[in-house]
């Protein structure tokens, strides 16, 4: 078929396979889903190099996907560990997988999940190029931070993250509106130390048409990230993190102008109060394109426990509208996460995004419910376990505390509500 990219075939009304593969899997009529992704709503994330791909569409009426960080530091680099996580990711059905790697022989391991993986790729190349050239951040060329972006690229990945709406104007904003945390973004900090060291314009900024012909050739979706966002509630929707969003608005129009997908990545750290906000202001600036947040994270005292802090804000800003949640692990803000912390996360961001697609409407969402409670109604313990989104826990719960009668747990015993209810109204 003759087409670059995803959008360019939903322009001319070409029907791709991968457009086919989203809308069966979604329940959505082709023409919908072909109109969303010509104007912006819809992206797939789809590298043409990446072979194993099962097509998956994130954006407006579809599922809320989830998204898996892994990745080697260098304080911890045993690739062979981050393998077994890029594996426990695919078995719980993870939508997409994000190869923060900063350290050791990151193409290798980049190609191998590529080579492996049915679900999506995504990498930051500004981190790839710390760990590749080995040099001061203020060293490394603008011809090298692009060489590294088409690296990643031709090697199959279906979307990089790009900090391109950290541009001047956006640093003079942070330094006048003083931060209790700075910048807490890694690739904000790289190109943040990059700019003022060699008092230059962020290259992804200056260059984003040298950026967007890259995209083409392979078909890329581009992930514009939020150098600024906030990492504490107290910097939470503050002005340095809206100007950023403003400029990645008038980026997302310059990349459809070059059929290009753009997703728009969000905070951060956000209290409760704000995230129907922020998620209003995203969808109005950035012209309804897909918003990917990470949590956000609704409060910053729960250090091994911000799977749960992020999987409540997950929730509720999917509910309003965001369509990718980034899952956060137990270790985060403390340590590179096990390979059960991957796990902890996991669950954690599925159920955040079950719970909002049932307020969504999604198709077969509150179908799931209804039949999680009518196995409950008849103590239906088989079909409960089997239906429950992590059945392993499920059943090792179950068979570690039997009760007497196997129809009812030890939590109440003889005295189960369903039970009794049951044998009262039904006879």
């Amino acid at each position: 078929m003759n087409y670059c990219t995803q959008m360019e075939a939903a322009k001319k009304g070409l029907i791709t396979e991968e457009m086919r593969q989203v809308a069966a899997e979604e329940g959505m009529l082709l023409e919908l889903l072909e109109e969303r992704i010509s104007v912006g709503r819809i992206v797939i994330p789809a590298n043409r190099n990446h072979k194993k791909l099962k097509a998956v569409g994130i954006g407006e009426g579809l599922r809320t996907k989830i998204n898996v960080n892994l990745g080697s530091s260098g304080d911890c680099h045993n690739l062979e560990e981050e393998v077994k996580k890029v594996k426990e990711a695919i078995r719980l059905k993870a939508d997409s997988i994000m190869d923060l790697s900063t350290y050791g022989n990151t193409g290798e391991f980049r190609r191998k999940i590529v080579e492996v993986s049915p679900a999506m790729i995504g990498t930051v190349p500004v981190y790839d190029a710390v760990a590749k050239y080995c040099k001061d951040i203020k060293d490394i060329t603008v011809d090298e931070f692009f060489k590294v972006a088409e690296e990643h690229a031709k090697d199959g990945v279906d979307f990089l993250t790009i900090h391109a709406g950290l541009n001047k104007i956006a640093v003079e904003r942070i330094k006048r509106n003083k931060r209790l945390t700075n910048v807490v973004s890694r690739g904000g900090s790289i190109l943040l130390e990059w700019m003022e060291k060699n008092d230059k314009e962020n290259p992804f900024y200056e260059h984003f048409d040298r950026l967007l012909e890259i995209c083409k050739k392979y078909d890329v979706t581009i992930s514009l990230g939020d150098g600024l966002r906030p990492g504490s509630i107290n910097d939470s929707t503050d002005i340095p993190q809206i100007q950023e969003l403003i400029f990645l608005g008038e980026l997302s129009k310059v990349a459809w102008g070059e059929n290009v997908q753009v997703m728009i990545e969000g905070p951060g750290h956000l209290p409760l109060d704000e995230i129907i906000a922020n998620v209003k202001l995203e969808k109005k600036l950035c012209h309804g394109a897909p918003f990917y947040v990470l949590g956000p994270i609704v409060t910053d005292i729960a250090p091994g426990y911000d799977h749960i802090t992020s999987a409540i804000g997950g929730a509720i800003a999917a509910s309003y509208g965001a369509d990718f949640l980034c899952y956060v692990t137990p270790a985060e803000h403390l340590k590179l996460p096990t390979l059960e912390d991957v796990k902890e996360g996991i669950i954690a961001a599925k159920i955040a995004a079950h719970a909002a697609d049932i307020v969504k409407g999604v198709k077969g969402a509150k179908e799931w419910d209804y039949e999680m409670s009518e196995a409950r109604a008849k103590l239906d313990w088989e079909k409960m376990l089997k239906l429950s989104i992590d059945p392993e826990k499920a059943k090792k719960y179950r068979e570690e505390s039997q009760p007497k009668d196997e129809k009812v747990c030890t939590m109440c015993g003889d005295l189960c509500a369903l039970k009794r209810s049951r044998e009262v109204i039904e006879g």
